[in-house]
């Protein structure tokens, strides 16, 4: 009887399931590079419905991924996220687990 073949092992444990949804990537890359966007430019940025984008960010803030600010400007409201420290610190540990996966591609 052959041997079976000898496969690269591959973890992908470090991935954060939050973060594997293309709007929550987009939502966290856009919030670590910005202090603070407003909905409306998180809405147009990444070319989502309004309820679409609500229930993602509705999803991260549950999990304490990034915070809301609601205020308003010239009798407007104005609904800002940020990333928490925490979201940052998962956020960067995710794309970490991504970069490790892609160099094994890439060798």
């Amino acid at each position: 009887m052959k041997n079976a073949p000898t496969i690269t092992k591959v973890s992908i444990g470090g991935l954060n399931k939050l973060f594997n949804h293309r709007s929550r990537m987009g939502i966290m890359a856009i919030l670590m590079v910005n202090d603070w966007a407003d909905f409306v430019a998180l809405r147009d940025a990444l070319k989502l419905t309004d309820g679409s984008l609500a229930s993602h960010l509705k999803a991260l803030v549950k999990e304490k991924q990034i915070e809301v600010e609601k205020k308003f400007i010239d009798d407007k409201p104005r609904t800002s996220y940020r990333a928490t420290p925490q979201g940052r610190k998962a956020f960067e540990a995710h794309l970490l687990e991504l970069e490790d996966f892609i160099k094994l591609i890439d060798n």
